[in-house]
């Protein structure tokens, strides 16, 4: 015997306190107001979790923008490490004030758009320090030969040339940085308008992701100037006065670039120049497509797996248990006794609470689900809670996926539908496969419910079927002569009291006794074993107006007849439910629920009240309601209809940046081809997308759809810069092979570094079981991409622009 006390925060407050303070107010009670032989214990405690992990998103938070700083230092200096780490700072702080502003909360979804967000926004920050960073170096090697002057004369001609070399070394990126920051936001703006249950669920990414990349592309043109002004100044000083020592002998950055330029000459100059130049680039252009192909068929071929989102490592899950109705409730418990001995002999559990003829304490799964409405004596819950994740190597799925087995093996002894429900990752629906089975009448839906759950049966890897579909109860109805009652004298009240009495009971008198508060009631009624005996009923004697007693049976028949089922409704049309999830190798409902869709129009073999052999197959519906119901047809719900609701919003998302972004470049490169040119990387990103998830076993979900929206402003950055270098150097008088080759050389470097920084920030986020595939996306994509960016970008343009010379020939 327990007592379960839920209790729910306030919106807006911090659940860590709260539970804090109840357990607080616990110890303050013990031996007070709660007795020592009563036994305390917290079975769920969420803000613990919250405390957990958002601990850990915090700490990962910090190793990204440490490995970021550590980054910029082995590629460059500890001076332009310190630039770009206090540029992170200080875009993070603001970025934190901004979505307080907006109102978002420090919570699991918040801290991991900022942790993906760290490697994008430093981004501006890199390709200005870099730019600084290589024009000092380039000017330095220019006068290299000292002039041997005073220490003041070379304080100040380094000060000089520095004023003179940052802000030149920033406009020359501040077009395409200005640009390119905002083809990012143009990407990930339009995901802050995905409808329905994901919408709220992932508007902190776009929203904290965007305000971030405008305020950093702030930060990197004020403040990053500033502060290499500060700390570059004193080593451009160094480096002139030691410049007659090193005068000669070449720089390690003339080194390092004179080595990246012959290694992008002799891959690029076969694509662009020579006589077989025109076949190598064709050749190029067909392996890039068939690699495309090839990564787009790994779904298909079941390589990769689609799901809507993976299951969370939670620490609990929920046994639910449905018996036939009219199923004493003592039954019911029997059978949670049964399951939870069983419970009792696994190692990873830590204990367990049985709900019998009530709902468990409501969680954001039953909210959904409407277990709030479990309350009847057939019904019943288990809420198993596990040990902590770092005391067991499974996670709570595969824990419950193996518990499954054994728990319906000892419920189907009962004739219980024992049902193992894991707390959702994301959208909850009412089941992960749903089926809302339509008709012309209940009688035929009901029919053809059960059709279907025969066809659920069959198919493999389907498990936990229910309908809602009530089981026959027998009702059995008193029927009173009253011509026989009048003639006996006995009052028609009296044969309903008798009735009520034996069944129901009443209280007939009270014992009042001096030392209680309350009189104690006499209760008269008939024992269990006697009311499921209706001939013992029937055997009640009644008393007429003579004072003589007459058994029920005199006046009283009873009609058998079944107990109207109830009838549930959707948008006011009739309909049956037949629910189920999926196991195996696959685990995603969606391919369990096309699986059955197929067998069906194969088969037909879902309603047969036809009369014919073959039967017929109902008409399907995936996308709405059917219209008319005026024959058997089916819609399918559940995971499904999320999946296809969030997909198909997030690819006109992703559509609508597809189409700012073009109009942004078009807007910056007046043509209408060159940001086609610009946007060409973008479907090479499926290369590195599909391959990793097939690499790490992981399910495409909308985690990874989000990287790859963001993914499509990343790698348009890296052709903007490419473009708009290989234009300056048109526009200096070089020639545009050697103006091609040199705008993969020169920008390989800072596009190299805002690449490895964005999978740097991915990286951290892994091993995350909901978004790693995110970070999945963004590490294959952006490595991937990337390269081909390097090479294709500056080929396509040279093709391009080759056009337009010959054309004004």
């Amino acid at each position: 015997p327990a007592v379960t006390i839920a209790i729910a925060k306030q919106p807006g407050k911090n659940a860590f306190d709260i539970t804090s303070g109840i357990e607080k107010r616990l110890e303050q009670l013990k031996n007070v107001s709660i007795p020592d032989n009563i036994h305390v214990d917290v079975t769920r405690n969420y803000g613990d979790t919250a405390k957990d992990k958002s601990d850990k998103l915090i700490a990962k938070l910090l190793f990204a923008t440490a490995a970021v700083v550590l980054l910029v230092l082995a590629t460059m200096s500890w001076r332009e490490a310190v630039i770009v780490g206090g540029a992170i700072f200080i875009t993070l702080a603001i970025t934190l004030f901004a979505s307080w502003a907006w109102g978002f909360t420090l919570n699991r979804i918040s801290l991991f758009a900022l942790i993906f967000s760290i490697g994008i926004l430093v981004d501006d920050a890199i390709v200005v320090v870099e730019n600084i960073h290589r024009h000092l170096h380039n000017n330095d090697d220019e006068n290299d030969s000292s002039d041997g002057g005073s220490d003041e004369g070379t304080d100040a001609a380094s000060k000089k040339d520095i004023l003179e070399i940052i802000p030149k070394a920033v406009d020359e990126v501040g077009g395409p940085t200005i640009l390119a920051t905002f083809t990012v936001i143009a990407a990930l703006m339009p995901m802050a308008f995905v409808s329905g249950l994901m919408g709220p669920y992932m508007s902190p990414i776009p929203i904290n992701a965007s305000t971030g990349m405008l305020i950093s592309l702030a930060i990197a043109f004020v403040v990053t100037p500033w502060l290499s002004y500060k700390l570059l100044s004193g080593q451009q000083k160094r480096q002139q006065k030691s410049g007659a020592d090193n005068s000669d002998h070449p720089s390690k950055d003339n080194e390092q670039n004179n080595k990246v330029y012959k290694l992008f000459n002799k891959l690029m100059r076969p694509l662009i120049q020579g006589d077989n130049a025109k076949k190598n680039r064709l050749k190029m252009l067909g392996f890039v497509i068939g690699v495309m192909l090839l990564s787009v068929s790994l779904p298909v071929m079941k390589f990769v797996v689609l799901k809507m989102l993976p299951f969370d490592n939670k620490s609990e899950f929920q046994i639910v248990v449905d018996m036939p109705e009219g199923t004493p409730m003592e039954e019911t418990l029997a059978v949670l006794e049964s399951l939870g001995e069983h419970l009792k002999t696994q190692d990873t559990v830590k204990d367990f609470q049985m709900y019998a003829g009530i709902n468990a304490p409501i969680n954001f799964n039953g909210l959904v689900r409407q277990y709030y409405l479990r309350q009847q004596p057939n019904m019943g819950d288990i809420q198993v809670n596990l040990i902590d994740k770092s005391m067991r190597s499974q996670k709570s799925h595969d824990i419950a996926a193996g518990m499954r087995a054994e728990l319906q093996r000892i419920g189907n002894q009962y004739h219980a539908n024992v049902k193992v429900i894991e707390v959702p990752p994301g959208p909850p629906v009412m089941s992960p496969i749903v089926a809302e089975v339509y008709g012309s009448n209940y009688e035929k839906q009901i029919e053809t419910a059960k059709s279907l759950r025969a066809l659920y049966s069959r198919t493999e890897n389907i498990v936990d079927i229910d309908d809602s579909i009530e089981t026959d109860q027998e009702k059995w109805t008193a029927k009173i002569d009253r011509q026989k009652a009048a003639i006996n004298q006995v009052p028609y009240s009296s044969i309903v009291s008798a009735i009520d009495t034996a069944i129901a009971g009443s209280d007939v008198s009270f014992i009042h006794n001096p030392s209680q508060k309350h009189a104690t009631p006499i209760r008269l009624e008939f024992s269990e074993a006697n009311k499921a005996d209706w001939q013992a009923v029937m055997q009640l004697p009644v008393r007429n107006k003579q004072g003589q007693l007459i058994p029920l049976s005199e006046f009283v028949t009873i009609e058998k007849s079944v107990i109207d089922k109830t009838i549930y409704h959707k948008n006011l049309l009739p309909v049956v439910f037949v629910n189920a999830d999926m196991t195996g190798e696959l685990d995603s409902p969606l391919y369990g629920l096309f699986d059955m869709s197929f067998k069906m129009d194969d088969q037909k073999l879902i309603n047969d009240a036809s009369g014919t052999e073959e039967g017929f197959a109902p008409e399907q519906y995936f996308i709405s309601q059917p219209e008319v119901t005026n024959k058997p047809s089916i819609k399918w719900d559940g995971e499904w209809q999320i999946t296809y609701e969030t997909f198909r919003d997030m690819g006109i998302a992703y559509g609508v940046g597809m189409i700012l972004i073009y109009l942004l470049v078009v807007a910056q490169f007046k043509s209408y081809l060159v940001p086609l040119i610009i946007m060409a990387p973008i479907p090479l990103t499926i290369i590195g997308v599909m391959p990793g998830h097939a690499l790490f076993g992981a399910q495409f979900t909308a985690t990874s759809m989000i990287g790859m929206i963001a993914l499509a402003g990343i790698i348009v950055r890296n052709s903007i810069l490419l473009v708009d270098f290989i234009n300056q150097e048109i526009a200096k008088g070089t020639d545009l092979v050697e103006a091609a080759i040199n705008s993969a050389a020169i920008r390989a470097k800072p596009i190299m570094l805002t690449g490895v920084a964005a999978m740097t920030g991915a990286f951290f986020i892994l091993d995350d079981p909901i978004f790693n595939g995110l970070a999945i996306s963004l590490i294959f994509g952006i490595l991937i991409s990337t390269i081909f960016t390097l090479i294709l970008i500056p080929m396509l343009y040279f093709v391009y622009q080759s056009g337009m010379e010959g054309k004004k020939k």
